[in-house]
């Protein structure tokens, strides 16, 4: 279906049906997966009423592309993700998350096409130990939006001591702005080859 200003309407039936409205036919998930793949905005309503569900069928999606064993999400990274709902910092996770997958959607068709040609096929191997890199990167930014320590180390805090905790230590950050600072050098590097 062409892509119009307009999100396309699905609407949610009491029997788990899915009825595109653009297209006057019912559509499964993976129907909304190949949507999502190619751009095409979409509204889901509960037909009954008429309640904004896009949101949960969206995660519905993330979790039937999981279950079949496309593993995106990194247990550790689900793990923290949950450790925000209820936390004083839920409200910065959100646009967080969004301005990191902007930026890495931007930049994923640049650096695929440099990967390319620079090595051919074994690029992808190459995109791959960068998105390793960037997700081990992206968790421990996470954690230092965690206010309290979690796993071995929390025990070892003494009472009174927390606020200590809430701020990353010094070479933490250090060691992050050297890596972002040789990603950006390889990106540079890539950019510059004619």
């Amino acid at each position: 279906m062409a892509k119009t200003s307009e999100p396309t309407i699905i609407k949610k039936y009491a029997n788990r049906r899915l009825y595109n409205t653009g297209t006057s036919t019912y559509v499964t998930l993976e129907d909304l997966a190949v949507m999502v793949k190619g751009e095409e905005d979409f509204v889901v309503y509960d037909a009954k009423s008429g309640d904004d569900i896009t949101r949960s069928v969206l995660t519905q999606i993330i979790f039937e592309q999981e279950a079949k064993g496309t593993n995106l999400l990194p247990v550790s990274f689900l793990r923290q993700l949950i450790g925000f709902y209820g936390d004083s910092m839920q409200g910065l996770v959100p646009s967080y998350l969004e301005y990191s997958m902007t930026s890495l959607t931007k930049e994923q068709e640049k650096l695929r096409a440099q990967m390319t040609d620079a090595f051919g096929a074994t690029a992808f191997d190459a995109i791959e130990d960068q998105v390793k890199r960037n997700t081990e990167m992206f968790e421990r930014a996470m954690k230092m939006f965690m206010p309290f320590p979690t796993g071995e180390g929390a025990a070892a805090v003494a009472p009174g001591s927390e606020k200590k905790t809430a701020q990353p230590e010094a070479s933490d950050l250090d060691d992050m702005k050297r890596q972002l600072e040789e990603m950006q050098k390889t990106i540079s590097k890539l950019t510059d080859k004619p």
